[in-house]
Order: structure tokens, then C-alpha cells, then sequence
């Protein structure tokens, strides 16, 4: 990325001046190895995020953002709706609360090392993966909007799962206001029976031993053990998520000039917070994060069984799940006054910092759990929320690795085979129903992990507690 523009503020931290139509800053927290890597069209797209109506503070990217459609995948962003603040479909993204959920096992490496082999194959036999992919679970139209409706909470009621469950998942594992009725028929059929998969692309479920210890009082709390093993889970939304997406950025750039908004990218097309397209999608977009909740929800417990299988008397315990395509109203103080903004995140994982109402009363002084997903061959990382964050991107962090390359690109450069071969080779067992899919993941393909989760530290959007790193990856 060109740096003219920008004024470096700290080693971390990176500010465009308002130009043109900004409304706002713009601002990149990244070292500048990072910076430097990120496509100009990430800078393309921050700034005309900055010129959108309502806009509060800055545009902000992540340590991890790339290109995406309208904003920056890593993209963070917030608005008055009392200021004519809108909410951009393409601010949230396709795969509505993709996010990723981490549970103790409770097992050491060394426990599970004569097993892995075992567990890659009956995990990979009981959870669907891949394109297409469909579950056991078959909604009629009242579960599905059941579902739609109460998240994991849904799912925890039909079995799967506890309510103790809930109390380590955002918003409590259901996500209040989502209106099923705002959802297609087209995108419910697409849903039907999709929950309980983990779809294609990045989605994965892994088996991750704790290999360091940053943070020993957060570690502690967080009951992280260096050789233990955790569980890890990402997917969001599945098909459903995507239709909305789809079907929702269709009416905003057709109704935004109604609304006397100029688009400098129809992918940044929105609607006013408080118009009639507005609150529909917002309805819609909760059912999304419910639908995406109950998913990780039915995977983790189709995960236990297999452990419960494998190594009888093992149960898998919740962390957190926390999400990272999302639009959620939120209280902020800005400017010395304290405001109800709605926070876009994309590809942005919400980071509270201690003392959040919102966290779970064992961990409220510590601060919310922030999980930072790897690519396959490469470390995950567990984060903490910061006091410092909450001043800086609206409490928000990364959230993963972040592309380097298309997937078209990776294809042509990384065959699965060799990639599954070669990763083996380094005691990490790779199991896909897609070998293309494999190679479109390649851990080459993305930015390094461990320096976008160095920049998020430094910067102080987040504070390392613990490294992981993979040994079996379930692959989408």
C-alpha cells in the first residue's frame, strides 16, 4: 500500500486526514511490514467507508485486512442512526456471525497422540464439511423460524448441549430482535438442512494443543494449561447468511438515491439505520447471527460424542464463541458523550475490555476471551479485551491470519495433495472432502498470524494470552 497519504502516528498505528468526501479519519492499526503488504484497494475502500452518512470517530481496519466487497475484510466501522447513520450489507459481509467458539478438553497431547488418528476420522465422519455440504437436522418451517429466533439457546433446548453453554456465548447464545419473517423463503430453503455442517472456504473445526503462555492470570481464567489440547470451530451462517447478503444489497442500491445517499461504490450500498430497509435488515441479519450461533452449537455437540466415543469420560467445556461479521448496536463513549452506535464489524472480532456488562461475571475482570483463528499449518492464537481497546476501533481486534493471495491464485500455486502430505509430515492431519479446497486454504496464502496478532497487542486492541497450535484440522 502507498503510505503518502498517511500520517504515522505510532509503529502501529496509521491515520489518513479527512479529504474530499470523508466525513472521518481513516485508520490502520498494522506495522508497517503489514501495511505495506495490504492491497491499495484496502485503502480504496476504508476511505469511501469514511464518507458514508453517520459515520462516528473513523473507519478503522484491522491488522489482518484485505480486499473485500464494499468494505475491508477487517474493516470496523460506526453510526448514528439519530445522525442518519446507516447499516451497509456489504459492512457485514456474506457469511453473517462467521465466528469461531473454543472449548477445553481437558486432555494433554500427549494423551491424544496415540488417537489422533481415531479422532481426525470419526470427527470427520460425523461433522459435514465441504461445499453443499448437509446435516442430520432437516427444519420444517416452524423449527426454522424457531430457530431463527433463539440461536443456541434453540439448540441447547432440543438437546445439544447446556444451559452453561449459553453463558459463554455472545449475547447469551441468542441474538434479541432478529424477525424470521424478514428472511426469504429462497434463503430458509437454502438452511434447511444446513445446521450442523461446517460449509467450505476457511470454515474448519481443529484440534489445537497450547503451545505458549503470554498472559498467566488471563490464561488461568480462561482454564488455558500449555499442553493441553482445545477445540476450536469456525463457520458462520452457511447459505442462508449469504442469501440475505445477497438479497439485501440488491434493494440498498436500489433505494439509496430515495434516501439521497451517494454511493462511491455500489458494494457500499446501505440504507438509513431507522428507513423501513434499514430495520429489515438489521431483523434479518440477527436471525442470521442466531441461525450462525446455532450451528456452532449443534457442531460442538456432535464434536462431544466423538470425544465421549474416543476417550469415554472426556467432556468438551466452552471458553467462548464470539463472532466477526456482525452489525450490533452498542454503547460507546465518543468524544466525551455516550452514544448507542450500531458497530459494524467485518472480519473484526468484537473485543470487550474488563469490567463489560456484557461478560460473563467469572471473567468481567479480565476481559472478554478474543479468538484468533490460524490457516490449517499455522498457530491460532486466545486473546483478552484491553482497557485501551475500548477507545480505539470501538473494542475490536482481528480476526485471523487475513488473506495474502485469491484463492484462484493459491489453486495455481499449492496442489491439496502435497499440501495434506507435507503437513502430516509435521504431525498435523488434515482431513477435506475437497483437495482444491485444500489448496485454496494453503497456509502460504495468507499473512502471518503471529505478526497480525503482534500488531493487535501493540496497538492495543488486544492482549496475547495464549498460542495454539494445530493438530488435526476438519476442513471445509
Amino acid at each position: 500500500m502507498n503510505l503518502a497519504l498517511f500520517k504515522q502516528v505510532s509503529d502501529v498505528e496509521w491515520r489518513v486526514a479527512p479529504f474530499g468526501k470523508m466525513r472521518v479519519p481513516a485508520v490502520v492499526y498494522a506495522d508497517q511490514a503489514l501495511v505495506r503488504e495490504m492491497d491499495e484497494k484496502v485503502f480504496a475502500q476504508l476511505v469511501n467507508v469514511a464518507t458514508l452518512p453517520g459515520i462516528v470517530d473513523a473507519a478503522y481496519a484491522m491488522p489482518d485486512a484485505h480486499w473485500g466487497y464494499g468494505f475491508p475484510i477487517g474493516g470496523v466501522a460506526a453510526f448514528d442512526a439519530d445522525a442518519g447513520g446507516v447499516v451497509s450489507a456489504g459492512g457485514v459481509g456474506f457469511d453473517i456471525s462467521c465466528g469461531v467458539r473454543t472449548l477445553h478438553t481437558g486432555l494433554k497431547a500427549a494423551d491424544i497422540a496415540p488417537l489422533k488418528q481415531r479422532l481426525a476420522e470419526r470427527l470427520f465422519a460425523r461433522i459435514p464439511a465441504g461445499l453443499g455440504s448437509t446435516g442430520q437436522l432437516r427444519l420444517d418451517a416452524g423449527e426454522m423460524d424457531a430457530m431463527l429466533r433463539g440461536g443456541a439457546r434453540w439448540a441447547v433446548e432440543r438437546g445439544y448441549g447446556s444451559e452453561a453453554d449459553l453463558d459463554r456465548i455472545e449475547e447469551r447464545g441468542c441474538m434479541a430482535g432478529a424477525e424470521p419473517g424478514n428472511v426469504s423463503e429462497h434463503a430458509k430453503r437454502r438452511q434447511r438442512d444446513e445446521i450442523g455442517t461446517l460449509g467450505s472456504g476457511n470454515h474448519y473445526l481443529e484440534l489445537q494443543e497450547i503451545a505458549e503462555i503470554y498472559d498467566s492470570k488471563a490464561a488461568d481464567r480462561f482454564r488455558l494449561r500449555q499442553g493441553e489440547v482445545v477445540v476450536s470451530i469456525h463457520c458462520g451462517s452457511r447459505g442462508l447468511g449469504h442469501q440475505i447478503g445477497t438479497e439485501f444489497l440488491r434493494q440498498m442500491v436500489i433505494a439509496a438515491p430515495g434516501h439521497g445517499i451517494e454511493l462511491p461504490d455500489r458494494e457500499l450500498a446501505c440504507a438509513p439505520i431507522l428507513s423501513p430497509l434499514g430495520q429489515a435488515y438489521l431483523g434479518a441479519m440477527r436471525a442470521a447471527v442466531n441461525c450462525a450461533l446455532a450451528n456452532r452449537q449443534v457442531i460442538t455437540q456432535l464434536a462431544r460424542k466423538v470425544f465421549a466415543d474416543i476417550v469415554p469420560g472426556t467432556h468438551l467445556t466452552l471458553i467462548y464463541d464470539v463472532s466477526h461479521n456482525t452489525c450490533k448496536q452498542e454503547t460507546h463513549t465518543v468524544g466525551g458523550q455516550t452514544r448507542r452506535l450500531y458497530v459494524h464489524r467485518k472480519g473484526a472480532t468484537r473485543a470487550f475490555g474488563p469490567g463489560h456488562p456484557a461478560l460473563p461475571g467469572e471473567l468481567r475482570d479480565i476481559g472478554q476471551p478474543v479468538l484468533i483463528g490460524g490457516s490449517m499449518g499455522t498457530a491460532s492464537y486466545i486473546l483478552a479485551g484491553t482497557e485501551t481497546g475500548v477507545t480505539r476501533a470501538f473494542s475490536s481486534a482481528c480476526h485471523g491470519a487475513g488473506r495474502a493471495m485469491s484463492r484462484h491464485q493459491a489453486a495455481r500455486q499449492w496442489h491439496g495433495r502435497t499440501l495434506v502430505d507435507e503437513l502430516a509430515g509435521r504431525g498435523i492431519l488434515i482431513r477435506s472432502p475437497s483437495l482444491r479446497g485444500v489448496a485454496e486454504e494453503a497456509p502460504g496464502a495468507y499473512k502471518d498470524v503471529s505478526a497480525v496478532v503482534e500488531a493487535a497487542d501493540r496497538a492495543g486492541l488486544a492482549r496475547k494470552v495464549a498460542k495454539l497450535k494445530p493438530l488435526v484440522c476438519i476442513k471445509g
